[in-house]
């Protein structure tokens, strides 16, 4: 059946033509080796082909059927622009190890590009969209051949068998393989890696369909039912970025659809993706986003004069967010709580906005990820340009769009004044292109017109103050009185304090210069526990014992190492003539962390006194055969700038008859991103880097 696609097939458009470069057959007819040259009209655009100079674009396929084996391994290569683009891709029809009457079928392909005349993200996007497209029109294809072969009376081919006359070949000329190849392809050599397995039922008796393990595969169901249509390249980044988490963060990984924001924000690159999506998640964890529903209570001043609130949902089921800005007085609002209180107060609104979305799933039985905006912008004068309050419209823009990619669904902007343009010009370069494209401006009252408001909205809740029927509970704003502004100083330690109001503590660790943090024990039987997280670089954990007090800390004198964010420090209390053995001793092995791991444990002390937990920069070990740095121990160097780490860190000390008991020492094994993490392991069930003194 798949050879019946060549020399050309009707179901593939962009297949033009093939020859047949060299074949060989072996004596037995069990080996059949064809390989040939293939002619492909790529859907590009037209200036982009006349760049580049060619109309067509030629690959070498190489097809090895091994007939003893039941196997075929198919192997292709981009020929044109070989210098400058590397196209790899492979796949295997097998039998299934568990049922001889399938087939299996697995598909690997990379893609590197290395340059190609300044449009290698157009190249890559074109050759993501073939590939994708291809893959989703495989099993059609090769259905409709079988199909073919069914109407000409072919249902059944005998088996290979060697001849009678023909002595089985030794092993050695033909080397058994196995039976479905894994095919290795390092992440450092390609741009993109994409997977797609499926198993094809050729046995004339009814089965029950197969479907993956969710570690491999997601079930269809649920893909349909909560994550939206995902082709077998954006299915396979999920996994492999989920699986990653898995084993960084001990099981405290976010819900796919959460994952699947950050993936969509990069387009799918994994690399970009884990990057954002792990600077958010610890951005989290810092500031208990997680909690501010249940901690925080908004100020009475916003809950007066904010003119925002949530109002039904959109005609595809999004929550339907409607902002008054025109009505809102921002300066009003940052004079009389200042920037950090109303960043949290959109915080809060963001995080309403994720649950609105799970409720509304689960309400349409359809993938809602995203919420829909109507900014009202009647009102809006030069007022609303006032620097300071454009500088937290910015900051709020920024933080929202790094921790909240992709949930923007649609911006309805209705009745934008002339003043508009002059705020879009210094909002815009802040806005991520993908988010810019949702954004939908009406002037005047344009907005009641065709492909207007009722377009998006049902008749029925369209507010009352837009000329609709609806009642719309938000808060219509105002001016603030000037009676509720405080002074600069006031709003300075306000915003010190909500800065700061978490658990954790980061710190700074330099090469030469670790972090530590003393605890005084008095009891022997306390339990030391602790949970932080490698922010960048990669650290030495240890815990010392030391029966006199080290002198009070000092903070890091380098001036280059100084830090200037809130809750950054670097303390160091060994002192440098302190003799390890002598003035202090190690009570743990010391525990090496790479960047982005998650770590829990705890230690049961022996003795009282002073406690050092020390997180320490780790310089890699050269090769032990000679002086000179191994290539990896280079590159990994290269990548720690300034030899600079960042750890943030929680610790707690309890009594060893309280410790199963305590949840606040645990809490960050199973809860660390609980509003976004799907039920996980407890810590006594993952398999965290924890170390337990016994």
């Amino acid at each position: 059946a798949y050879e019946r696609r060549f020399p050309t097939c009707p179901l593939i458009p962009m297949f033009v033509a093939s020859d047949t470069v060299n074949e060989y057959k072996s004596e037995d007819e069990a080996i059949h080796v064809i390989e040939r040259r293939c002619k492909l009209d790529i859907d590009a655009p037209r200036l982009l082909k006349k760049i580049a100079g060619v109309d067509y674009v030629y690959f070498v396929q190489k097809n090895s059927l091994n007939r003893r084996e039941r196997t075929l391994h198919i192997e292709a290569y981009n020929e044109t622009f070989s210098n400058r683009v590397i196209i790899n891709e492979h796949c295997s029809y097998t039998v299934h190890p568990d049922n001889e009457d399938w087939t299996c079928f697995e598909q690997s392909a990379s893609l590197d590009i290395k340059s190609f005349f300044g449009f290698e993200s157009t190249v890559e996007k074109i050759a993501m969209k073939q590939y994708t497209s291809n893959i989703k029109k495989g099993k059609e294809i090769i259905e409709y051949y079988l199909k073919q072969l069914e109407e000409e009376g072919i249902t059944f081919v005998p088996r290979w068998t060697p001849p009678v006359a023909c002595k089985s070949e030794s092993s050695t000329s033909h080397p058994r393989r196995p039976v479905s190849p894994a095919i290795n392809i390092p992440e450092s050599a390609t741009k993109e890696g994409l997977s797609n397995k499926e198993i094809l039922n050729t046995s004339s008796s009814p089965s029950e369909p197969t479907t993956g393990t969710p570690d491999d595969k997601l079930d269809a169901d649920y893909i349909k039912r909560y994550l939206g249509d995902l082709t077998p390249m954006q299915e396979s980044c999920l996994i492999r970025l989920r699986q990653w988490l898995q084993e960084t963060h001990k099981g405290k990984i976010p819900k796919d659809e959460h994952i699947l924001r950050f993936l969509r924000a990069r387009d799918f690159n994994i690399d970009k993706a884990r990057e954002i999506l792990c600077q958010s998640l610890t951005w989290r964890k810092q500031h208990q986003v997680d909690y501010i529903l249940d901690t925080w209570n908004p100020p009475q001043v916003l809950q007066d004069y904010y003119a925002g609130g949530w109002h039904h949902h959109d005609k595809d089921g999004r929550p339907l967010y409607v902002l008054r800005l025109g009505q809102m007085d921002t300066k009003g609002l940052v004079r009389a709580l200042g920037e950090e209180a109303l960043l949290r107060y959109v915080l809060s609104i963001n995080e309403e906005g994720l649950r609105r979305c799970e409720e509304n799933t689960k309400v349409f039985g359809r993938p809602i990820s995203s919420w829909t905006c109507l900014v009202d912008l009647e009102g809006l004068n030069m007022r609303h340009l006032w620097r300071p309050g454009v500088k937290a419209l910015l900051r709020i823009i920024e933080v929202v769009e790094a921790n909240y990619p992709e949930t923007l669904g649609r911006l309805l902007i209705l009745r934008a004044p002339r003043v508009f343009p002059v705020l879009w010009t210094l909002v815009s370069p802040f806005i991520d292109d993908n988010t810019r494209k949702k954004f939908l401006i009406y002037a005047g009252n344009d907005y009641q017109g065709p492909g207007g408001l009722l377009d998006y909205i049902d008749k029925e809740i369209i507010p009352d103050f837009l000329g609709g029927e609806c009642m719309c509970e938000v808060p219509e704003g105002g001016l603030v009185p000037k009676s509720l502004y405080r002074t600069a100083e006031e709003l300075e330690n306000e915003d010190i304090k909500l800065w700061t109001e978490t658990i954790y503590q980061s710190a700074s660790v330099f090469k030469g210069a670790p972090h530590e943090v003393l605890i005084q024990i008095v009891d022997a039987s306390s339990v030391i526990t602790w949970d932080f997280d490698v922010c960048k670089g990669d650290i030495v954990f240890n815990i010392f014992h030391s029966k006199r007090a080290p002198q009070p800390p000092k903070k890091d004198s380098l001036g280059a190492h100084s830090i200037t964010s809130p809750g950054g420090n670097n303390v160091q209390l060994i002192d440098k003539v302190w003799q390890l053995g002598r003035d202090y001793s190690m009570v743990e092995s010391p525990l090496i962390c790479k960047e982005g791991e998650s770590v829990q444990g705890s230690h049961v002390t022996r003795w009282p006194g002073f406690y050092i937990l020390q997180w320490k920069f780790h310089s890699m070990p050269a090769c032990a055969t000679t002086n000179l740095p191994r290539v990896d121990d280079v590159l990994a160097s290269l990548q720690v700038s300034s030899h600079k780490c960042k750890v943030m860190y929680y610790t707690e000390v309890i009594g060893s008859e309280d410790f199963r008991g305590s949840m606040t020492s645990l809490e960050s094994s199973h809860s660390g991103f609980s509003q976004l993490s799907a039920a996980t392991t407890s810590s006594s069930q993952s398999h965290s880097s924890s170390m337990i003194s016994r």
